[in-house]
């Protein structure tokens, strides 16, 4: 672990993406630091690192005994968890830079690399979602239907944790805590008032479900698709109620939401009571939950894109 001085200096140097790393990673090699499989479920679901419980995710270390995942492969990660199943065809694309349908380690290095050179080190080769990829000699090749199964599968064991740590074993979390969830990461100053408006207009909890849970944050994901769908319809000047909201939603990303959902939803963001949503009053608040409170963590995404555009009108030529 860092000292004391060493995370007061942090906070003069580093972006706030890598003062989260550092804060929330727990291993270090060659003066690099790392984090567990572990520290990355933390760094995503709380505030502040805790003390190790055992979690389902850990079986993704055991395949490896270094257990480690780099700052590179961190950012990697993030923005994984906020991209939509149809970004995951993106996403292999990036690295499959010879156009094959397979990406071997070779092509997953080159576009690290060429996205964040001064995180890679020797020791790279050990690290565990390497190992999960390419297997412990490297010489794996990841298809389509593997890395797609492990997106979702991150997203919704990220999904699961956030959850159970709210629903105590039950079947459902409050409609408190739910909106605990989506306000955390927001830059919403005065969460309490939008708690308070909520517990006025939900007198009485039914509870949010784990499938209404995940499908809320598998719209959140499609949100840039369902902004550009409501600036069509003149959204962005105008309120719409919860049949038009939920409609809208599945017209543009596909998702079904519950009426007691979306129902929940205007309860929490509705502040001005009028049974109606504004863009002012949820996209711009969710657009910064979205990103979990880290705006920039799609820049290895964005670079991604353009190196593998670059490799494929390199192949073209």
């Amino acid at each position: 672990y860092m000292g004391k001085s060493d995370l007061e200096d942090l906070h003069h140097y580093a972006t706030p993406r890598e003062q989260r790393f550092r804060r929330f990673a727990s291993l270090e090699f060659e003066g690099q630091l790392y984090m567990t499989p572990y520290d990355f479920i933390q760094a995503v679901t709380n505030d502040e690192p805790k003390r190790k419980q055992g979690f389902y995710i850990d079986k993704i270390a055991r395949e490896n005994a270094s257990g480690v995942i780099s700052y590179t492969e961190y950012l990697f990660l993030l923005c994984i968890l906020t991209k939509p199943h149809a970004g995951f065809r993106i996403a292999f694309n990036m690295f499959d830079t010879d156009g094959n349908e397979m990406v071997d380690k070779k092509e997953f290095l080159v576009v690290c690399i060429f996205s964040r050179a001064d995180d890679i080190s020797s020791s790279l080769s050990d690290t565990t979602l390497l190992v999960h990829f390419f297997g412990k000699k490297g010489k794996a090749e990841l298809n389509f239907e593997d890395f797609y199964r492990f997106m979702d599968n991150l997203q919704t064991e990220v999904l699961e944790i956030e959850f159970l740590s709210y629903s105590n074993g039950m079947n459902t979390i409050s409609e408190e805590d739910f909106a605990h969830i989506l306000l955390r990461y927001t830059n919403v100053e005065n969460t309490s008032s939008y708690l308070e408006n909520m517990r006025c207009r939900i007198p009485e909890e039914k509870g949010i479900t784990f499938d209404e849970f995940r499908s809320f944050f598998q719209f959140l994901n499609n949100l840039e698709d369902f902004t550009i769908a409501m600036q069509m319809y003149n959204f962005a000047s105008r309120s719409i109620g919860q049949d038009e909201f939920k409609r809208a939603v599945y017209v543009a990303t596909g998702v079904k939401l519950s009426p007691h959902l979306v129902n929940t939803v205007f309860k929490i963001f509705d502040v001005d009571r009028d049974d109606q949503l504004s863009y002012k009053e949820f996209i711009g608040i969710m657009k910064d939950r979205l990103n979990r409170g880290f705006r920039a963590n799609n820049y290895v995404w964005v670079v991604c894109k353009e190196k593998s555009i670059c490799l494929s009108q390199t192949r073209a030529v």
